[in-house]
């Protein structure tokens, strides 16, 4: 009786995460998902909606990372429209919010299938080790280097026992730097092509740069 009980709201959640996720498969093929892949179409379009550009553009970043659709695009055009600190603030949101989505969708809808497949693969094996010990420390690892494969890593770590608080705690701070990189390329990228300074656009370029091959570096001197 008290298993019964206790299965109750989790089939309440695959049910709604199965409608959720359909709603958003069925929004993006009835929708103009081309625009995700054209930065001047989907920064052209952003303009035109004035203020409800940020909601709009906060929901179209969670549901495209939900669907594993990659977000980089969709950072710097926030830099081409909001500016380097809301563009990175809204970036972050809704990557945050996606990657939660993504995390949940995983956990209760593909769990038990991917552990009858993948349990022993060594990516899911060294994820679990790596969860139990230092769960937050090894999100904020993991998102640090913007390298990572940020969707697939979503769905990675639903499949872990780690805790949402975690998690999204781990996520949203991990990523501020890497998105702060890409948002101040589509910023400074804008002025470069308006014939300003191209000096911030290199500075960019270098920081993302730096921040990807970071990670590498201090492997290789723990090693």
């Amino acid at each position: 009786m008290i298993n019964s009980q206790s299965h109750q709201p989790r089939k309440k959640l695959r049910f709604w995460l199965v409608i959720g996720l359909g709603a958003c498969i069925l929004v993006c093929l009835l929708g103009p998902l081309q625009v995700l892949f054209n930065q001047a179409l989907l920064v052209s379009q952003l303009e035109r909606l004035g203020h409800s550009a940020v909601c709009l553009f906060v929901l179209v970043y969670t549901i495209a990372t939900i669907l594993g659709v990659p977000g980089t695009i969709l950072t710097i055009a926030g830099g081409t429209v909001f500016g380097l600190f809301w563009g990175t603030l809204w970036s972050v949101m809704g990557a945050t919010l996606g990657a939660i989505g993504a995390f949940l969708v995983a956990r209760y809808l593909l769990r038990d299938w991917a552990k009858s497949r993948f349990r022993r693969h060594k990516a899911l094996v060294s994820f679990n080790q790596a969860v139990l010990h230092k769960p937050l420390a090894f999100v904020l690892a993991v998102r640090f280097a913007p390298i990572s494969p940020f969707n697939v890593v979503n769905f990675l770590f639903g499949l872990t026992p780690i805790d949402l608080r975690s998690y999204a705690t781990g996520t949203f701070f991990g990523i501020i730097p890497g998105s702060l990189a890409y948002t101040w390329l589509g910023v400074t990228g804008e002025e470069a092509l308006q014939g300003g300074d191209r000096l911030p656009f290199f500075l960019a370029l270098g920081m993302l740069t730096l921040l990807s091959l970071l990670p590498v570096c201090l492997r290789r001197n723990q090693i």
